[in-house]
């Protein structure tokens, strides 16, 4: 948990900062994207459940 709010808090500073200094914000503008990246994560997790639970026997 330590590490989400961590990597929230960066991401707020840096989205900040960016604002002030009047540059667009290095994230993807639009909500499927950000969804986007989620699948690529929960992808590798299941993939690593299937190599723990299915190919280890």
């Amino acid at each position: 948990m330590y590490e989400v709010l961590l990597a929230l808090g960066a991401g707020i500073v840096v989205g900040i900062v960016f604002s002030l200094l009047r540059l667009p914000i290095p994230a993807p503008p639009v909500f499927s994207a950000v969804v986007g990246i989620f699948g690529v994560y929960f992808g590798g997790e299941i993939y690593q459940w299937i190599v723990q639970n299915w190919m280890t026997k």
